[in-house]
């Protein structure tokens, strides 16, 4: 076994027996390469990653490959769930150098650490010639190497590079508009989602879209949102029997998935989908919510409260095996009950994907579905529930697809304020209780007295400090936490990291923060995480925490902090929406009326329950049942009496007794 069986990562535990000379990154591996002068090279994946596996069994496993790496170079295995610090820098490096990047990520750097050369995915024969080739070159022409790494570092460096502009354009709705307006140019009308393959769900994007649809009044755009949210909930992408969704679809039609599921997808479309139906009050979202929380809570669920990272994508060395099923299984299971499922699953050509192997999707409505056979919607749910049972309990007795136990702050927090959107709109006890388990886990384990946080917990010990995405995400948990308990413990420890995050993270030529803290050990950059991908950008979370709290607590600097933050990113969002969505939820905020609700007396949480039957996304609200020092909340406690303030930047309206006064006077 190589030095990778001291790791915790399962990912890197996954590579601990192959006869590549594996080691962690940290400073001993790093002062190993000076010492003995050799390249390093820098493999960077994740237990989940199917090609991650592929590149392993072709070449990391082959005695012939492993030698001539070993030779040559000090070799080091990332998992980039663990260290996306490091993943950020060697990506960019390859993007840099191939223009696409992905997973696994192999990159090699000079002793230093400066990346050299780098690509994906090889096959065998191409990366022993790639090992070869910069083997003769870093003992032929050194100084090559050295030129080639001092441009692409340089590059590295200067990539998203932000410089402060006090002339920057105002926020204005019409700016909005115009980026909403050239990306709606890129929307699959017939399918959802975007007019290209393979398509992930991406949550921050259609959560932004289904706000500015209803604060814009634009059913075009709406029912945009909906036929995707109904595509992926009917399509392949999501477990038709066991809840919960895969990464991505590699079709255009949501069909055939990439097997993994990931804890940040499904935290995150959960979020999507609750939102969504509290709008819309379709039943189909609602299933979605309490199926994926279902799986998070049979699969993906430690004891402590706890939430796993990952689920693999293969299962026998197969992708996918778990998944599928094949005509005869189904006919076997389900017996005179075969007919009508392998209708509403499409066993059929439609489903059909390979190896006799069918996908369980579907192409129509219950509703449409049972006018064609005559049945009514309740019975088919009530057979469904039979059938979907009868499935998943054989489906269990096969080889499970590898687990990923580790647990990762940020995609935790991501989960927990999930369970707590889900409780607010569904008022599902057991959703506030895992909530909570959850939030105490991060707070008694993952939380230091003086606010730092920890990235990573495994096997009863936290690890790696913390990044901006934990905090950014923590704090964003907590706040949704507070506002669905009014328990201000929560919105006290949001307050406490809010301000550790200043003092380290901040960048001091712009109010934007760093990934890293200023109590890390330097990498080559110190990254900047800005734009929206499948999570958001650590900073528009950030961005959009500093304005909530800022107007829940009294704090104008943060409110404007934020504001600066949104208007260095605001040009940038009109050629390329799909990456700026959640700081685009910001950009409303500022461009449309913004409320926050204030409810002081005894009935506090009666008011707030009625509050939560009403969409009502531009909005924060503060609670208390008697007299409390929140801002927002000072001196509007009258005994006797529950009151509610309607307020806007602070300044409030005169008080009212009755909800739906209160919402009146929102708009809602």
């Amino acid at each position: 076994m190589n030095e990778l069986s001291k790791e915790t990562s399962p990912y890197l535990l996954q590579h601990a027996n192959n006869p590549v000379n594996w080691r962690a990154w940290n400073e001993e591996t790093l002062s190993l390469a000076k010492k003995e002068n050799k390249l390093i090279l820098v493999s960077v994946g994740y237990s989940a990653c199917h090609w991650c596996h592929v590149m392993e069994h072709e070449s990391f496993e082959d005695e012939r490959v492993a030698k001539v790496m070993n030779d040559h170079f000090i070799c080091i295995k990332v998992d980039r769930e663990e260290r996306p610090d490091i993943d950020a820098v060697y990506m960019n490096a390859v993007q840099l150098m191939t223009q696409h990047g992905g997973w696994p990520l192999n990159c090699f750097a000079l002793p230093d650490g400066r990346p050299l050369y780098g690509g994906t995915y090889f096959p065998k024969d191409r990366w022993i010639e790639v090992l070869i080739n910069l083997a003769e070159l870093w003992k032929d022409n050194a100084e090559k190497c050295f030129e080639y790494a001092a441009q692409l570092t340089e590059g590295v460096q200067l990539s998203e590079k932000l410089v402060a502009d006090e002339n920057a354009p105002a926020i204005t709705e019409k700016m909005l508009g115009l980026s909403v307006q050239q990306w709606s140019t890129r929307f699959d009308n017939s399918e959802g989602g975007p007019s290209r393959a393979p398509k992930f769900p991406l949550p921050n994007n259609y959560l932004f879209l289904l706000r500015y649809a209803h604060l814009k009044k634009d059913q075009q755009l709406l029912d945009h949102v909906s036929l995707t949210l109904d595509k992926m909930a009917m399509g392949g992408i999501y477990d038709q029997i066991g809840g919960g969704f895969a990464r991505y679809s590699t079709d255009m039609l949501w069909k055939v998935p990439h097997f993994e599921k990931m804890l940040y997808d499904n935290a995150q479309l959960v979020s999507l989908y609750t939102e969504a139906f509290q709008l819309t009050r379709n039943d189909l979202y609602k299933e979605v919510v309490f199926e994926t929380l279902k799986f998070v809570e049979r699969e993906l669920t430690a004891a402590n409260g706890a939430f796993y990272s990952a689920l693999d994508a293969d299962s026998e060395g197969e992708e996918g095996k778990y998944y599928v099923w094949t005509e005869e299984e189904l006919k076997k299971i389900l017996g005179k009950e075969f007919s009508w499922v392998s209708e509403y699953y499409n066993v059929n050509s439609i489903g059909n994907w390979e190896h006799g192997n069918y996908i369980l999707l579907r192409r129509e409505s219950d509703e449409k579905f049972c006018g064609k056979r005559g049945m009514t919607t309740s019975d088919l749910k009530a057979n469904l529930k039979n059938v979907k049972s009868a499935l998943l309990s054989v489906r269990e007795k096969r080889i499970r697809p590898g687990l990923d136990d580790k647990t990762l702050t940020s995609w935790n927090a991501m989960m927990l304020k999930a369970y707590v959107d889900a409780y607010v709109v569904f008022d599902e006890k057991e959703f506030l209780l895992a909530a909570l388990k959850n939030a105490r886990f991060i707070r008694d384990v993952q939380m230091n007295s003086d606010g730092r946080l920890f990235h990573s917990w495994k096997a009863g010990k936290s690890t790696i400090n913390g990044f901006l995405e934990d905090y950014a995400h923590v704090i964003d948990a907590f706040i949704s936490l507070y506002q669905a308990t009014f328990d201000e413990d929560w919105l006290d420890h949001a307050s406490q990291l809010c301000g550790y995050v200043i003092k380290h993270f901040h960048d001091p030529e712009t109010p934007m923060f760093f990934f890293t803290s200023d109590e890390d050990p330097q990498l080559i950059a110190r990254k900047m995480e800005l734009t929206d991908n499948v999570c958001p950008a650590s900073n528009s979370v950030m961005a959009r925490n500093l304005f909530y709290l800022g107007h829940l607590l009294g704090k104008r600097e943060w409110v404007d902090r934020a504001e600066h933050m949104l208007k260095m990113v605001q040009e940038q969002m009109i050629g390329y929406g799909a990456g700026y969505s959640n700081w685009m939820i910001l950009q409303t905020h500022f461009v449309f009326p913004y409320r926050e609700v204030a409810i002081v007396g005894n009935d506090v949480d009666k008011s707030k329950a009625a509050f939560r039957k009403h969409y009502l996304p531009n909005q924060i609200f503060a609670g208390s049942p008697g007299e409390s020092d929140i801002a927002l909340l000072k001196n509007r406690s009258v005994p006797g009496k529950t009151l509610i303030y309607v307020c806007e930047n602070n300044t409030c309206d005169l008080p009212v007794e009755s909800t739906d006064e209160a919402i009146r006077k929102i708009g809602g």
